[in-house]
């Protein structure tokens, strides 16, 4: 099979950095899935069929390039050097570094003043700062070559301020000025060939919302229908291969966040009722569950 180049995918452990790896990685990627709980990501990226997994540190640069992978990293993405690292061994591959979705993330719920400061700075250090990192490193690489796509996944919080997902919402809200701003950044230096994505997806049945059924401050997550991280892997997929600044999954729910985004005199008001919905969806999903 030929190599496209290779891709990074962060948080690609379980859920759905799992599932974007396995797509990337049949469409003919060499995948580096990295996440900072190394034995599953270890495991992961076997059960891709990895030949051989490592520890990607600051030194990997310097050793020779393995085969065509998927391999597997651990990799905190709050560090920066780390990320650096990670995007200097992947670009080793055959045709460089040619993908880096920025996946890892972190959910905690409940009104803002339920968050202690260290919670708060974790949430954003991840979410934002994390996210940051992992696209500095790509474009280090990326710029020099012309060429290369970074996807950013940002969540359906980023388009509007989600009632008892606050900071969660504000790290996403900064993570899609970011992105958007670093892409026109990129277009006035004349970089053509370097492309920066949202992916903005209403709330998934992953692991970060398996425990949140009788979670009160997670219910606005509820209030669409769930989707399969399968799907939203496809889809990012088909943004590698035709890229848009921002993408909403579903479409119709990106049109219905961002009317309400626009009259914030009548969504602060909706919130109670938003979130009975979500809480009522939450008890029906439950009820399904076996056992």
């Amino acid at each position: 099979m030929t190599v496209r180049g290779s891709a990074v995918v962060t948080g690609a452990a379980r859920g759905l950095g799992l599932a974007i790896a396995a797509e990337l990685h049949a469409a003919g990627y060499a995948v580096y899935l990295t996440d900072v709980d190394g034995p599953s990501v270890r495991a992961a990226a076997e059960r891709l069929g990895a030949q051989a997994a490592e520890r990607i540190d600051a030194s990997a640069a310097e050793r020779p390039a393995q085969p065509v992978g998927p391999y597997a990293a651990e990799l905190d993405v709050t560090d920066e050097a780390a990320c650096r690292a990670v995007a200097a061994r992947a670009a080793q591959a055959p045709g460089g570094l040619a993908v880096w979705v920025n996946n890892a993330g972190i959910l905690a719920t409940g009104p803002s003043w339920t968050h202690d400061a260290a919670l708060r700075r974790r949430i954003l250090e991840v979410n934002a700062l994390g996210a940051m990192n992992g696209t500095l490193a790509a474009l280090e690489h990326m710029r020099a070559a012309g060429r290369g796509h970074i996807v950013n996944i940002v969540s359906l919080a980023g388009l509007i301020a989600a009632p008892g997902e606050t900071v969660y919402s504000a790290s996403k809200h900064a993570l899609l000025a970011f992105s958007l701003g670093t892409l026109s950044d990129l277009r006035a230096a004349g970089v053509r060939g370097v492309h920066i994505s949202c992916v903005c997806p209403d709330g998934m049945w992953t692991p970060m919302l398996h425990d949140k059924l009788t979670d009160d401050g997670a219910a606005v997550s509820f209030t669409g229908s769930l989707l399969r991280p399968e799907r939203v892997a496809r889809r990012v997929a088909r943004i590698v291969e035709r890229p848009r600044p921002v993408v909403s999954i579903p479409r119709w729910r990106g049109l219905q966040v961002r009317v309400l985004d626009t009259f914030p005199r009548l969504a602060a008001p909706a919130a109670g009722l938003i979130l009975a919905y979500g809480r009522a969806q939450q008890r029906r999903r439950a009820r399904r569950l076996p056992g």
